[in-house]
């Protein structure tokens, strides 16, 4: 499936008006999170992913697993989830957990929510398409306050000793995390420098610019021989005025007159 920037766009403003109904509904999700990383999940499933093939099929695996609800939502968009099943989110015997859960949505490829878990296991899935000479690739989302996670140091560590160019790390560079602005928790800074220490081949990109994004995604492997790592810079609660940059909506459900304001925001 392939799409231009424009109906990237296009498909990116549903999937936010999708998410922000809801959490709105459900009482509950990290609505800010989830608008953050919106335009690179729909980027890549409509986009840059190969979905067909079965077992040969490219694997992608939301690490920052709180921002469930964008990737159910995406997961509509991209018709692999009937758009009416979202009104179930976080319901009684739903499928869509807050949380994503492998063994309820056929698409999740790996249940994620413990932070530090995602990337880990992105390295097995590489490791395995790589044993099996396969040219599948793997895709892994984390959050920039993730990687404060050593977990992730040594899976990097292991991705660079073995040359896993056909895996690829895209942290979603917002700046904040729960509570706090990533620099003033443990900051992470050079960033880039630590990455292409760590072996990756790094690429610095607007995460909010399908362009750009489908640009540099679509070109996996950067480098022969390494994994790439992609620091997409957002904002949390993007486009909307009164969450972006804001850590008071990491989690958090909008009233119905911000759900109101949201929507038009939104749908400029």
């Amino acid at each position: 499936m392939t799409a231009t920037p424009t109906e990237l766009a296009d498909a990116a403003r549903r999937v936010r008006l999708r998410d922000l109904q809801m959490v709105a509904d459900a009482g509950m999700g990290h609505i800010g999170g989830e608008f953050s990383v919106t335009d690179i999940l729909v980027t890549l499933y409509l986009g840059v992913l190969n979905l067909e093939g079965g077992s040969e099929r490219d694997r992608l695996i939301l690490s920052k697993g709180h921002a469930a609800a964008a990737l159910y939502a995406t997961l509509a968009e991209a018709g692999l989830l009937e758009e009416a099943e979202l009104a179930s989110f976080t319901g009684p015997d739903s499928r869509l957990n807050g949380h994503p859960a492998n063994t309820k949505v056929e698409w999740v490829e790996a249940s994620t929510g413990p932070l530090g878990h995602g990337l880990p296991i992105a390295v097995g899935m590489a490791l395995g398409a790589r044993l099996d000479h396969s040219d599948r690739r793997t895709f892994v989302i984390t959050g920039d306050g993730e990687m404060q996670e050593g977990s992730n140091w040594e899976a990097l560590m292991i991705a660079a000793h073995h040359g896993l160019d056909r895996l690829t790390l895209i942290i979603d560079r917002n700046g904040l995390q729960q509570g706090a602005r990533v620099v003033d928790t443990s900051d992470l800074e050079p960033l880039a420098d630590k990455l292409r220490a760590f072996g990756c081949a790094v690429v610095e990109v607007d995460g909010h610019n399908h362009g750009e994004l489908l640009e540099v995604l679509a070109a996996v492997p950067h480098e022969a021989g390494k994994p790439t790592a992609v620091i997409a810079h957002t904002h949390k609660g993007h486009p909307v005025s009164f969450m972006s940059d804001d850590p008071g909506w990491h989690h958090r459900v909008p009233s119905t007159d911000q759900v109101d304001l949201a929507r038009m925001e939104i749908d400029r």
